[in-house]
């Protein structure tokens, strides 16, 4: 982070809706956990919120309101804050609040707008469609993965940590349409189609191709970082947004008790923990590490 940001950091007041009210814990959405990160990495300074998705700007979590200042402020005049997905309302004292959603979309825009810095500016052509790949593979192949485990194979314990601010018995009757609305998508996107076992080999192939990669990289940069300093998923120096992403999905199956297949699997490879490890540390030390048990 470019040190001459620090008084715009400071200005501006990031407020994070991760889902849950569990201050100092890591959620279980990789999305939440990733721009978490991704704020870190920069030193940007944030607060977090529950929030839901009946008030999340594209109905899902995460999403992000800076109260008292316009985006535009930072872009200048001839900037559409409105392209970018933002929405613009007023507080009852007439002060501005402008509110994003989607990880991806939030990273974009604080880019644009000067409070994240790029993180894969530095690499080639080549590099960059590498981190893209894996971002991609996590995002648009893992995640569904792990949604059919969680919200399927695991119904009653993600149905009640998911909706916990929704009283009983009223629950019960919307844990059964979100069920039967993950179950039509994930049938039409293709995951559902496919076995638990074959599932199962899907995942832990995946996540045996990313224990390699980390293995090699932290080879490449062992004698340069102590046991205990970060190492960045393509050997770098500093992290690219493929380590922001990755660490999110890590820490989600870590946290989650409703995916105690692909936790088992991630568990059983040290390298894999380790990288997260570091980061959580690193970046993290006023947040509970996850429960190994």
């Amino acid at each position: 982070m470019d040190p001459s940001n620090n008084e715009i950091h400071k200005a501006y007041n990031i407020q994070l809706f991760r889902g849950w009210a569990e201050p100092g814990k890591h959620v279980w959405s990789p999305f939440v956990i990733k721009l978490e990160a991704r704020l870190r990495f920069a030193g940007v300074n944030y607060t977090v919120q529950a929030g839901s998705p009946q008030t999340a700007p594209k109905g899902k979590i995460p999403y992000i309101e800076i109260h008292g200042q316009l985006p535009s402020h930072l872009a200048g005049s001839g900037y559409d804050a409105g392209r970018d997905g933002w929405s613009i309302r007023a507080d009852p004292n007439g002060s501005p609040i402008a509110s994003l959603g989607d990880s991806t979309l939030i990273i974009k825009a604080l880019r644009k707008q000067g409070l994240l810095p790029s993180l894969n500016d530095r690499l080639d052509p080549e590099q960059r469609s590498h981190d893209m790949a894996l971002q991609a593979l996590l995002e648009d192949k893992l995640y569904f993965y792990h949604t059919k485990e969680r919200w399927v194979n695991n119904y009653y314990v993600m149905r009640d940590h998911a909706l916990w601010s929704i009283p009983y018995p009223i629950r019960i009757l919307v844990g059964l349409l979100v069920l039967r609305k993950q179950t039509a998508m994930l049938h039409g996107q293709g995951t559902g189609r496919f076995s638990d076992e074959e599932l199962k080999t899907f995942k832990f192939e995946i996540w045996r191709s990313i224990d390699g990669l980390l293995k090699a990289s932290k080879g490449k940069q062992y004698s340069e970082t102590g046991a205990s300093t970060p190492f960045w998923v393509f050997g770098g120096d500093t992290p690219t947004e493929a380590d922001a992403t990755l660490f999110g999905f890590i820490v989600s199956v870590l946290a989650s008790t409703a995916g105690p297949e692909s936790r088992e699997i991630v568990q059983s490879l040290p390298t894999v923990v380790e990288y997260a490890r570091r980061i959580h540390n690193r970046f993290f030390p006023d947040y509970d590490e996850w429960d190994e048990k």
